[in-house]
């Protein structure tokens, strides 16, 4: 069987689960977040952008609702025991099925929780599963359960963050190589995302970001590519992503001999990376690292976002983004074990020019350790 970690990891990952459904007094969750399923059986398929979900009771018994495609791989991928399947034909309705499985698990007049915050269960289909259970039970939202607990990881979470890392310092190596001028922007970012997949890597969360001339500030995926001038800027942001663990970074590279005005942006965006990153302190905010990014940013005369990182972990399409980020006033602490983003990007005034190093850490109580080992200088001089 395809599972990437130990039962005995995942008997502890739903003891957890129990202990903090049992905190709010919740009789069972129903899990419609891929991360979560992922998190607590393996489970890794597109099919939660259909119908799919998790029921986890308090005495800690798991079954899953999917399609039968998804059923099939659940069986090669995951460690539950109980898998069932919907049919997709005109008049289906998964709620239902759902229900029937909660009527079996005795979950009548219970509380239940309920990931609202997920991409797989869209408005149509929360209506569905709303008057589903309408009488049946209470649903109450529990969409950070999981997640809360997912953000500190374990020693092999943490050995396939590194792995991740190795993989985007491989593909930065293949940008680094062919980012010159007439460069074509397909080629660069082919051999990138190549780079993953030989070393045994994974699609990512969300597509690589690359974007030259006037998209190098964009900090977005568009389609059609272009060709690198004599003097340009290019923005890169990628992750390395192993069994869907991501390390993602950024840079911005430039092509041919800077202008003095380039070279001190790309200056100022350093120093404020490193405050920031100074900031990933056990027992410190995410806040924190925002607030020493926009003073230095705001000091030396730039224009900065109104976000600064982002957690990571295993997560899937349409984000690799993850709970919780770094913008200002935020409070939530930084805890030893967390995977922290910290994207730098700052932009000129006139926004012709921008800067935007970037890369992951582990925290730890040593100080951070960055997942990554090209230095964050080496791409723009």
């Amino acid at each position: 069987m395809d599972i990437h970690f130990s039962r005995k990891e995942f008997a502890a990952r739903r003891r957890a689960t129990l202990r903090a459904m049992a905190a709010r007094d919740l009789d069972g969750l129903l899990m419609f977040r891929q991360e979560s399923m992922y998190y607590l059986t393996g489970l890794h398929t597109f099919g939660y952008c259909f119908f799919q979900c998790v029921y986890l009771g308090a005495d800690g018994k798991m079954i899953l609702l999917t399609r039968l495609p998804d059923a099939i791989v659940a069986k090669q991928t995951t460690i539950l025991e109980d898998v069932r399947t919907w049919e997709n034909r005109p008049d289906a309705n998964p709620a239902r099925n759902l229900r029937t499985i909660l009527e079996e698990r005795s979950c009548r007049g219970r509380r239940l929780g309920i990931e609202l915050d997920a991409y797989g269960l869209t408005a149509y289909n929360h209506r569905r599963v709303a008057a589903a259970l309408d009488d049946f039970c209470r649903l109450e939202d529990a969409s950070d359960l999981v997640t809360g607990l997912r953000v500190i990881k374990s020693p092999k979470e943490l050995q396939y963050c590194r792995k991740a890392g190795r993989l985007a310092d491989a593909a930065l190596e293949e940008a680094l190589r062919l980012a010159v001028p007439g460069a074509w922007e397909g080629d660069i970012l082919a051999a990138m995302q190549g780079a993953v997949f030989r070393g045994d890597g994974d699609y990512s969360g969300n597509e690589f970001i690359i974007g030259s001339g006037p998209r190098a500030s964009f900090g977005r995926y568009v389609t059609g590519r272009r060709r690198l001038g004599v003097r340009d800027l290019l923005t890169l942001e990628w992750a390395g992503a192993y069994r869907f663990y991501h390390a993602a970074m950024m840079r911005t590279l430039m092509i041919g001999k800077p202008t003095g005005a380039a070279l001190a942006i790309h200056d100022a965006a350093l120093d404020a990376h490193r405050a920031s990153a100074e900031q990933l302190q056990p027992g410190r905010r995410f806040g924190d690292v925002f607030d020493a990014y926009s003073r230095v940013v705001t000091k030396a005369g730039y224009a900065h976002l109104g976000a600064t990182g982002y957690s990571l972990g295993a997560t899937f399409p349409p984000t690799w983004m993850d709970w919780p980020m770094c913008w200002p006033g935020n409070e939530i602490e930084i805890r030893e074990g967390m995977v922290v983003f910290i994207h730098t990007i700052i932009m000129s005034k006139n926004r012709r020019l921008a800067q935007a190093p970037g890369q992951s850490y582990i925290v730890r109580a040593r100080g951070p350790e960055a997942l990554s080992r090209l230095p964050l200088s080496s791409v723009a001089r």
